[in-house]
């Protein structure tokens, strides 16, 4: 199978699996969650079925854009990016508030261990390379703009509370995702990749689960 036909797929999988949900008012850029559980066992029950027991949770919570027709998301040259900044320094990785990432477990990016705890995540757009940002500054769930030292989306954003920059892998999609989807790939105990895709671009990071 070629790549861009397994990328394709797992990202749908990963668009079936991480669906906002009904909602009462539908934003135009409903809320996500991508989940996945580590480090725990499959024990038997007594009706003889099995049950995931002692795992230790991975969240993280996005706003989903829809791409509604738009052929120019991520523009190009010296405007690559631009767009989806929308008057930030940096992506927000999603739509409306602030990408939030929470992990039960000690995570390792580029090198970098991730104590267990809640981050925000960012992504830093240039053609051809793409760089995950994670960092510990205070975000708003609701837009104050007297906070000035939280971050509403990316506005506000200020590099020293970056913890991890990794380079992120990127990959053409043959198809075009609608809805902007985050989700987990090759999943173990020992950790796996966390992946971002919309439209026909694909970007991947590997992490590590560590003690």
């Amino acid at each position: 199978m070629s790549r861009p036909k397994i990328v394709w797929i797992a990202l749908l999988a990963l668009a079936l699996a991480t669906a906002a949900g009904a909602q009462q008012h539908r934003p135009l850029s409903p809320r996500g969650k991508a989940s996945t559980q580590v480090g725990g066992q499959w024990v038997k029950m007594k009706n003889g079925e099995k049950t995931y027991k002692n795992g230790k949770w991975i969240d993280i919570d996005y706003g989903r854009p829809i791409r509604r027709g738009r052929t120019d998301l991520w523009g190009e040259g010296a405007n690559y990016g631009k767009g989806v900044y929308a008057g930030a320094s940096i992506w927000r990785a999603g739509a409306n508030q602030t990408t939030r990432i929470k992990t039960e477990v000690p995570l390792e990016i580029n090198g970098k261990r991730i104590a267990p705890g809640e981050y925000s995540l960012f992504i830093d757009l240039k053609p051809g390379h793409w760089t995950l940002v994670v960092s510990t500054q205070p975000y708003q769930e609701k837009f104050n703009p007297k906070n000035k030292g939280a971050t509403w989306g990316a506005y506000g954003y200020n590099a020293k509370d970056d913890v991890v920059r990794a380079p992120m892998t990127l990959a053409t999609s043959p198809y075009s995702i609608d809805e902007l989807t985050i989700g987990f790939l090759d999943m173990s105990n020992a950790g796996g990749k966390l992946a971002i895709g919309w439209d026909k671009q694909v970007a991947m990071v590997d992490f590590k689960v560590v003690k």
